[in-house]
């Protein structure tokens, strides 16, 4: 696939990056429907494959349950073909989440996921935030230690990953890139979009499938076809339907 730059970062991405949540983590989704979690061989078989494919941007996190130790081990010998965006300040454990955006907590953080991934540095790390995301920006040094995280050179890019289009106006200050739900049933960040287009601030967008009640061959061609999204990240457990979203993005 041909890459796209994601904003003024120095890093491409495929249109469609992989979702890795669903190797990882089955427990209070958001899915319409359920489904079982793969084991680690049925895991490496998809990452494989999803590389193969011709996609090159993964995202995951570390609320993601298993997902970041499962592609370290799957790809860590391909790790030069990646662009791999991970997450600070949400975990997942016990059935819930829990929040925490203090220096040492981001820190300690970004330091487990270059062990679970199997590298030195990370290419994008999102500030993972909960609903509350405009107090997440102003009032904890998650930003703030990111940044310094990426003049130490343990992170390339700073992200956000919010729900609201005041957090993700905000962030346009802080980051350079933003993680945004958009989709035909959802078009409130399009004003945001377009700012970051013109600010040199790559744009991800999620839920782009609005968690799988659209269908991807009118969903995939709106997102990407909207000037300023660098790529749309796809979850998912089936090659096949990895293969037909790359071909709806062409």
């Amino acid at each position: 696939m041909v890459r796209r730059p994601l904003g003024r970062t120095g890093l491409s991405v495929t249109p469609i990056g992989f979702g890795a949540f669903k190797i990882g983590r089955n427990q209070a989704v958001k899915y319409p429907a359920g489904y079982d979690l793969p084991d680690d061989a049925a895991s490496a078989t998809l990452l494989r494959g999803v590389v193969d494919a011709g996609i090159a941007y993964i995202d995951t996190a570390p609320a993601y349950g298993l997902s970041e130790e499962r592609i370290g081990a799957a790809l860590a010998s391909r790790r030069s073909e990646l662009v791999l965006s991970t997450k600070v300040g949400e975990r997942f454990e016990a059935g819930r989440s829990t929040y925490d955006f203090s220096a040492r907590a981001v820190r300690d953080s970004v330091e487990r996921s270059c062990r679970l991934l199997r590298c030195d540095v990370l290419d994008v790390v999102f500030i993972h935030a909960h609903r509350e995301d405009l107090g997440v920006l102003a009032d904890t040094p998650a930003a703030a230690t990111l940044a310094e995280l990426k003049r130490e050179g343990r992170v390339r890019a700073v992200g956000f990953s919010g729900k609201t289009v005041a957090a993700a106006r905000r962030a346009l200050e802080l980051a350079d890139v933003l993680m945004v739900e958009y989709h035909l049933n959802d078009r409130s960040h399009a004003e945001v979009i377009a700012e970051a287009g013109r600010r040199g601030v790559g744009v991800v967008v999620k839920k782009g499938l609005d968690s799988g009640r659209l269908p991807p061959a009118d969903a995939i061609p709106f997102v990407l076809g909207t000037e300023g999204v660098s790529s749309l990240v796809i979850g998912g457990l089936s090659l096949a339907h990895v293969r037909d979203n790359l071909a709806y993005a062409s």
